[in-house]
């Protein structure tokens, strides 16, 4: 790489953190990155700002490739542009947290518990799962990737398969297949890509979780526990 690419690239990277680091555009940003879209008037009360200010504020993170817009009818929603902006966000939570005196000392209990990371399950549901899921032999780290990249076992597909997750369709997603995303609250992994986003799909299918009015977080139903504990032997607690 020559030095005008390397330079070509800082600026880009300057011109993103520059987007994502005006305080209402973080707003907007992380209340958008439970994967779920919502209108613009939704995005002025988040970001507490004018709606002429909030426009320019949503046009500047479409410009930036941050957000898209996906009509419905009369209607215009805006949603995160992809999964890595969800990772970005997730990782520079991390990075806030870094130096408290208590991993979660700034977290709710109903979101460190359990809650969505853009559209995979996250907090200490989604790092138990990953857990077990690495435990049971079910994934491991991908011999053809960097670290951090999962694949999944022949053992893995099988027992993933009869659960209703098309692995070999995952696989041919446009979208990393697993990775580890680094948990905000817990500062472990949770699973991401595909097939993180299939077993949130798959747990809100089955009514294993719910989402929250207006939240992250996910409630794990009493239905859910029994499954958890069968499927994955992830045993929670009632308050989850």
């Amino acid at each position: 790489m020559n030095v005008s690419t390397n330079m070509a690239a800082e600026d880009a990277t300057l011109t993103i953190a520059a987007a994502i680091g005006e305080p209402a555009r973080a707003r907007m940003l992380f209340c958008l990155a439970d994967g779920r879209a919502r209108t613009a008037t939704e995005l002025v009360l988040v970001a507490e700002v004018s709606p002429s200010t909030a426009s320019a504020h949503l046009s500047r993170l479409k410009a930036n490739d941050l957000v898209r817009v996906v009509i419905q009818g009369k209607h215009r929603y805006y949603r995160l542009e992809s999964p890595d902006v969800a990772s970005v966000l997730e990782g520079l939570s991390v990075l806030a947290g870094r130096g408290r005196a208590t991993v979660a000392s700034g977290a709710p209990d109903h979101l460190r518990a359990a809650r969505s990371c853009y559209d995979h399950i996250a907090g200490t549901l989604g790092v138990s799962v990953h857990d077990r899921l690495t435990a049971m032999d079910w994934i491991a780290p991908s011999s053809r990737a960097n670290d951090g990249v999962y694949d999944v076992t022949a053992k893995g597909a099988k027992a993933l398969n009869a659960l209703g997750i098309d692995i070999d369709a995952l696989r041919t997603a446009r979208r990393r297949f697993a990775f580890g995303c680094l948990d905000w609250t817990e500062r472990r992994a949770h699973v991401g890509g595909a097939l993180g986003a299939a077993l949130l799909t798959l747990a809100l299918e089955r009514k294993w979780v719910s989402r929250e009015h207006g939240s992250r977080a996910l409630q794990v139903t009493a239905s859910g526990r029994r499954a958890f504990a069968a499927h994955f032997g992830v045993h929670l607690g009632v308050r989850l």
